[in-house]
């Protein structure tokens, strides 16, 4: 029997994407332990995180001056130390506008009384997730949460190199994801306690539907174990007449299957590579000084380099040949083929990684579909 899930719906009222309001209505009991129901605050957040990045594209606040980021005050000093080794106007001002929005986003959000405030007022399941992807390296002092499909394998590369355990990140072998790492879940609760207070914590986040059909596209098209773990049990779930066929590999698995799948499972028991951001690394619980972004890996990569005071010897792998990028015209196709009602159901299982990471929603209106 399937479990039951709630039913949300996405109402657009307005014109333009910029000014519209949305609007989610669930029906039916809410499981406690899902992510937390996003409130009219999230909506103004997602509607004004849009508005800035349009103002950022556009050029329109190169000339604003913007506050200190939480964390580390040495931040902007040393993105400008970077800007002036590698670019010509010396200041990254996107970047930290970015910063500052996904910062002050963070803290308004998760200021409110029903968003965890420590690692200790997580429930067993969910300090349990977050502690398994939180990396440690003792000789530089640094946290890293690892988010799958957001280059968490390069950066491993980078701790194992940092720790001694690899010669070069450029080294021709296959990652393994756990031996030679220290992961947080290891220490005893005061060792992880003194490691969040006085620790470089840092994380990478990517546009969630990117990453998610970065997943689904990995996942379902080249990797086989996930073929007959996943592929096998959403066929014979979802598509008619194959209940009982013992012939099926999992290998044809679409998308819109994979995101019916996705719609009735609970987020906290997701695998990890379609998991929340916000539920891997509970960016309300852990005050993290830096978030990386997929789209600006390496500007990003260098800054946590120097940041961490690395060697110069290491530096962040570059992407390997065979990597097939997602890019806009891919997403656009995946998301325009969908029904609406998947769409629309499937957004507000990710819309904590919207609102707080500064990630418009998309837009898949008919009218820029056909296009």
């Amino acid at each position: 029997m399937l479990p039951r899930r709630t039913d949300y719906s996405l109402k657009r009222a307005g014109g333009a994407r910029s000014s519209s309001v949305l609007n989610f209505r669930s029906s039916g009991s809410v499981r406690r332990s899902s992510a937390v129901l996003p409130s009219v605050l999230t909506f103004l957040v997602i509607v004004a995180s849009g508005g800035l990045l349009l103002m950022i594209e556009k050029g329109m606040l190169n000339s604003v001056e913007t506050p200190p980021p939480r964390g580390n005050g040495r931040r902007l000093d040393i993105i400008r130390q970077i800007g002036g080794k590698h670019r010509p106007d010396a200041v990254d001002v996107d970047s930290q506008i970015l910063q500052e929005i996904r910062n002050r986003t963070i803290r308004t959000m998760c200021s409110q009384k029903n968003m965890p405030h420590s690692i200790w007022s997580l429930s067993p399941l969910q300090r349990k997730t977050l502690l398994q992807h939180i990396l440690v390296n003792e000789e530089h002092h640094f946290l890293y949460c690892y988010v799958p499909k957001v280059a968490c394998s390069n950066w491993k590369r980078v701790l194992k190199v940092l720790s001694g355990a690899l010669e070069s990140v450029d080294v021709n072998i296959k990652m393994d994801h756990r031996s030679d790492l220290l992961f947080l879940s290891s220490l005893k609760p005061e060792e992880i306690s003194y490691r969040l207070k006085h620790y470089f914590k840092f994380m990478f986040v990517r546009e969630p539907m990117e990453r998610l059909l970065s997943a689904y596209r990995n996942k379902f098209g080249e990797i086989q174990s996930y073929q007959k773990k996943y592929g096998v049990e959403i066929i014979k779930r979802y598509r008619k007449g194959y209940v009982k066929d013992s012939s099926v590999s999992g290998d044809d698995v679409t998308f819109a299957e994979f995101v019916r799948y996705l719609l009735d499972e609970d987020v906290e028991r997701m695998n990890e590579h379609w998991m929340p951001v916000y539920n891997l690394c509970q960016p309300c619980a852990v005050s993290y000084d830096f978030i990386g972004s997929y789209e600006h890996l390496e500007r990003d990569s260098e800054f946590v380099l120097q940041r961490i005071k690395a060697p110069p010897y290491v530096h962040f792998p570059e992407r390997q040949t065979w990597y097939k990028p997602v890019t806009t015209e891919t997403l656009h196709y995946y998301l325009c083929s969908l029904p609406q009602k998947l769409l629309r159901e499937l957004l507000p299982k990710y819309i904590l990684d919207f609102s707080l990471f500064a990630y418009p929603l998309p837009n898949t209106t008919t009218e820029y579909c056909r296009h």
